[in-house]
C-alpha cells in the first residue's frame, strides 16, 4: 500500500472522527467527499465523480461501496480493506447496495450523518440517498464533521505542505524566467507545471490562473492563450502540490513597463497583506483578518476593485479546487488555532482603466503568530 503517512497517524484521525461523531450522536457517517477519505484512509482516486461512499460505524468499522476500476486504486493507495463494488448497469442505482451495506451493519433506525456537500453528490445522487433511506433511518448534515479535523495540519502534514511551499517558489522562477514581451501564456504556464512535476510534485487541484491583457483582471483559468505584448500585464495564480497538498501564490507581472497606477495598486496590496499577516494569529477569527484586508483596501481608496473574500484554508483537495474550509469574509466566526494553513490573496482589479494587480502567498499559523511559507520576495517584478 502506498501510504502516505504512518500508522499511527490514521489511528489518531479515526479516533477523533469517533470522538466527533459520538458527539453528534451519530451511529455512522457516510463519507462521501474525496478528501475526506483520503485524510482518514489514504484512498487516493478521483472516482468520486462516480456515486461513491466510504461508510464509518461508531465501532471504528470503515467498508467502501465504489465502482471496479476503483477496487486496485483503494487496494493499493489506502488501509480499508472491506471493500463493496457496485455494478454498472441500465438503470443501475447503488443506493440500493448501501442500504443492505447498512442492514448488515445493523443501522435500521439508527442516527446516520451524511456528507451531503461533497462534489460526487449530484443532486440526482441526494435525490436517490434520500428516497432510499427515507423511513429507514434517521439521516442528518453532517458535511463538515471531518472538515473541521481537517483544518489543523498535523507535523506529518506539514511536512507536505513546505514541500508544496518550495514547489510554489520554483514554479515563480519559471515564471519570472519564461514572461517577456511576445512569450506565449502557454510556454509560461508549461514551464511552471513542468518544475513542480519534475520536483516530485501533483497537478493541482485546479488550473493555474493566467491572463495578461484585459484577462489580467479575470480570477478563473479560462482557455484563451496569447502573447505578451511590448506593454502588458500578466496575472497568474499557482500552487505548488505534493501528495495533494497545496500551497498558492499569486502575483502580477507588469511587462515592459508598469502602469504609474501599478506601483500604488501594488503598495496597497503589500500594505494589505501586511496588516493580514498581523491578524491572523491565534485566538482571532477568520472575519477579522478579512475586514483587515477590506479596510485597508477601503482607506486607499480601492473599495470597488476588491474582492468579498480574501483568502481561505488550503491543504489535501481534490478537483476541482484546491481552496479548502473555511474562507476569510466578513463576519466569518472561525477562530485561528496553530495548525491552520491559510493562503490570503489581495486582489485588485480596477476595470475603468483595465488594470490589475495581485498578491498572495501562503502562511502556516503558529503559537505565536505565522510563518509564510513562500520564501520569494514581494516586490513589483516588471520584466
Amino acid at each position: 500500500m502506498a501510504l502516505h503517512f504512518s500508522k499511527q497517524e490514521f489511528i489518531s484521525r479515526k479516533k477523533n472522527t469517533l470522538k466527533s461523531m459520538k458527539e453528534q450522536n451519530l451511529d455512522a457517517l457516510l463519507i462521501f467527499r474525496q478528501e475526506s477519505m483520503y485524510w482518514l484512509t489514504g484512498y487516493d482516486t478521483f472516482g468520486y465523480v462516480f456515486f461513491q461512499t466510504l461508510i464509518l460505524d461508531k465501532n471504528g468499522d470503515t467498508i467502501l461501496l465504489t465502482r471496479a476500476p476503483d477496487l486496485r486504486q483503494a487496494q493499493n493507495t489506502s488501509n480499508i480493506e472491506n471493500i463493496k463494488i457496485w455494478i454498472d448497469k441500465d438503470g443501475s442505482n447503488p443506493t440500493n447496495d448501501l442500504k443492505q451495506i447498512l442492514n448488515d451493519l445493523n443501522l435500521q433506525n439508527k442516527n446516520i450523518g451524511i456528507e451531503y456537500e461533497a462534489y460526487g453528490m449530484t443532486g440526482r445522487n441526494a435525490l436517490r440517498l434520500n428516497r432510499s433511506l427515507e423511513n429507514y433511518c434517521n439521516i442528518e448534515d453532517q458535511s463538515e464533521l471531518i472538515t473541521k479535523l481537517r483544518v489543523n495540519k498535523s507535523n506529518e502534514e506539514l511536512v507536505y505542505v513546505k514541500k508544496a511551499a518550495e514547489l510554489a517558489d520554483r514554479a515563480l522562477d519559471e515564471a519570472w524566467r519564461y514572461t517577456k514581451a511576445g512569450a506565449s501564456e502557454a510556454k509560461i504556464l508549461a514551464e511552471m507545471q513542468k518544475v513542480v512535476l519534475e520536483g516530485g510534485g501533483d497537478y493541482p487541484a485546479n488550473e493555474y490562473i493566467i491572463g495578461s491583457g484585459k484577462n489580467a483582471l479575470l480570477c478563473r483559468y479560462q482557455s484563451e492563450k496569447r502573447n505578451l505584448s511590448n506593454i502588458d500585464q500578466l496575472s497568474i495564480e499557482w500552487a505548488g502540490t505534493f501528495k495533494h497538498y497545496h500551497s498558492a501564490m499569486f502575483r502580477t507581472i507588469p511587462v515592459g513597463k508598469a502602469d504609474p497606477k501599478h506601483f500604488k495598486m501594488h503598495e496597497a496590496c503589500v500594505e494589505a497583506l501586511s496588516n493580514c499577516v498581523k491578524t491572523l494569529v491565534p485566538g482571532n477569527t477568520a472575519g477579522q483578518v478579512f475586514d483587515a484586508h477590506a479596510q485597508t483596501f477601503d482607506n486607499l481608496g480601492f473599495n470597488k476593485a476588491r474582492m468579498n473574500a480574501c483568502g481561505y484554508s488550503l491543504g489535501s483537495t481534490f478537483s476541482p479546487n484546491w481552496m479548502d474550509w473555511p474562507m476569510l469574509y466578513t463576519g466569518n466566526p472561525f477562530v485561528i488555532t496553530p495548525g491552520n494553513v491559510f493562503f490570503m490573496h489581495m486582489i485588485l482589479m480596477d476595470s475603468d482603466n483595465n488594470l490589475a494587480m495581485n498578491l498572495g502567498e501562503t502562511y502556516l499559523v503558529t503559537e505565536d503568530g505565522n510563518e509564510r511559507l513562500g520564501k520569494q520576495k514581494l516586490d513589483l517584478v516588471i520584466l
